[in-house]
């Protein structure tokens, strides 16, 4: 019995082969091992490493011991639009409103409209300028056949036999006004008195017709009267500015004078009955048109009124209570009118 001298835990080595009999021939001699290459040494250190199933023919990337550097994004193909600041913010509740989208026709339609727009109101500009021309032919040609109506038309038309003023009483109420005489033509210095002839003195006096008128009530009488001058327009001109400048319409002592009728309503008639008047200088004939009023009564009056002062809001006075400015007012408006409208439908004389 042999005692095994080896520390526990030491695996035991296997049985030697038996020695085989010794014959006559000699044994072979084995080749020495050759030396393990360094590839083999190498692939047998990876075979330890599982690396998982390889499928045929693919390639194993290389291991790679830094991160894979993050991917750049593309570079916009446009510039990012400015963001658009918001909009201010209401006190009112409300609910928001959506922001229409723009549409190149209605964009293209608003220009045209501009464009259009604005030759509209060129156009119009110029036809304003054109017909304030003053020194055209047709406003040439009206102005000259106006200095001669004195003569060339009927007196029934420059002194109707009824003149109808619609509101052109006290209030706005209806006036109507009869003629009763017709003066004959003359001079100014019959029908004007001396002051006021002097101031008309830069326009000459031709001629001058007048005419007489009651209203329906023949309480009251005016006497209308119509200077045509030798002025050209330019003077004419000067001497509305120099009224309207010193206020000479409401002068009692540029009042024109009246023209008494014998036996009649306006019988008593005089200077001393005047109560309101008006005196117009027009710029587009050479015409100056006077108007002046009082009671047919024959009464005096101390403290007369021009026909603006008469008619004006909250005016007192016994010319402005019976109505007498409107008188005056009405009827110089009527004639005038009718004036202006012969005018421009007179041809123009021959040469």
């Amino acid at each position: 019995m042999s005692t095994d001298a080896r520390p526990p835990g030491t695996p035991q080595l296997p049985p030697p082969a038996p020695e085989s009999e010794p014959s006559g021939a000699p044994a072979p001699a084995l080749p020495p091992p050759a030396p393990e290459a360094p590839a083999s040494r190498l692939r047998s250190a990876l075979d330890l490493i599982d690396p998982g199933p390889v499928l045929p023919n693919t390639p194993i990337p290389p291991r790679s011991s830094t991160p894979p550097p993050p991917e750049i994004p593309p570079l916009p193909v446009a510039p990012p639009k400015p963001l658009l600041p918001p909009e201010p913010l209401s006190d009112e509740p409300g609910p928001l409103r959506p922001v229409p989208a723009r549409r190149p026709g209605r964009v293209a339609a608003a220009a045209v409209c501009v464009v259009l727009g604005a030759g509209l109101l060129g156009g119009a500009a110029a036809g304003t300028w054109l017909d304030d021309d003053s020194d055209g032919p047709a406003a040439r040609s009206n102005y000259t056949a106006a200095r001669d109506l004195w003569h060339s038309v009927p007196v029934d038309t420059l002194f109707p036999r009824t003149i109808r003023g619609t509101g052109a009483g006290p209030g706005g109420a209806d006036r109507e006004w009869t003629r009763i005489a017709v003066a004959p033509d003359g001079d100014c210095a019959d029908a004007l008195d001396p002051l006021l002839l002097k101031v008309l003195e830069p326009v000459g006096c031709a001629r001058m017709v007048r005419a007489t008128y009651t209203d329906a009530t023949a309480t009251g009488v005016t006497t209308v009267g119509l200077v045509f001058t030798q002025a050209e327009p330019a003077a004419m001109t000067a001497l509305a500015n120099r009224f309207a400048n010193e206020k000479l319409g409401d002068r009692s002592d540029l009042m024109p004078r009246t023209y008494p009728v014998k036996g009649g309503v306006a019988a008593a008639f005089g200077d001393k009955q005047r109560a309101s008047w008006t005196v117009r200088v027009l710029t587009d004939a050479p015409v100056v048109v006077t108007a002046v009023s009082g009671f047919a009564d024959g009464r005096a009056i101390a403290a007369p009124q021009s026909a603006e002062q008469a008619t004006a809001d909250g005016a007192s006075g016994p010319a402005a209570e019976a109505g007498l400015g409107h008188d005056a007012k009405g009827i110089a408006d009527n004639v005038e009118r009718g004036l202006r409208k012969k005018a421009a439908a007179s041809p123009e004389p021959a040469p």
